[in-house]
């Protein structure tokens, strides 16, 4: 266990270099910000709306569930059970992070962020996808974008992040499951 956490720090450190680049200091703070991606989240509702008409109340609900689903699992039952503290709030490490963002009291493992994000992407790539089929792999793009800032911003670890996404992976896949099956 301990040559797992030694990799995971080391590649924290890798990913998260002081001045690696000013483009990316600029870039990846507002990246991960969820209010940067409201405009996203209105576009597709109102696409969903477009495309699904009635169905697309089904589609808003089970979005919100998907969503729901990843917070309660990431952070109420793992994140109490790991206990796994952040980065930038473990002692030993704080002189040597790169943190563009404040920190956060809670725990690291999982990446909340990442979970919802990758849960989104799945979700959506199983149920808008159909109609831009070319285009799918930007939400899967976009959602890795969100879990990458929040390693590279100094407040999550690789391994946190990783985890999310394939917690975010399985909860949208049964979400748009339900949705091919049932809608």
């Amino acid at each position: 266990m301990n040559e797992l956490i030694q990799f995971d720090e080391s590649l924290f450190f890798l990913i998260n270099g002081k001045g690696q680049a000013l483009v990316l200091d600029w870039l990846m703070p507002f990246w991960r910000n969820k209010y940067t991606w409201i405009p996203l989240y209105v576009a597709l509702a109102a696409f969903a709306g477009y495309k699904f008409r009635w169905k697309a109340i089904a589609w808003l609900l089970l979005l919100g569930l998907t969503i729901g689903a990843g917070d309660v699992i990431s952070h109420r039952l793992i994140k109490k059970q790991v206990q796994r503290p952040r980065p930038c709030n473990t002692e030993a490490l704080k002189a040597e992070i790169h943190l563009l963002v404040p920190c956060g009291s809670g725990y690291s493992f999982t990446s909340n962020h990442a979970t919802n994000h990758f849960a989104m992407a799945v979700f959506f790539a199983g149920t808008l996808g159909v109609f831009f089929r070319r285009w799918r792999w930007l939400f899967y793009l976009w959602a890795f974008g969100v879990a990458y800032a929040q390693v590279y911003v100094g407040v999550h670890y690789p391994l946190d992040v990783g985890a999310g996404a394939l917690l975010g992976l399985i909860i949208g896949g049964a979400s748009a499951f339900l949705w091919k099956r049932y809608v």
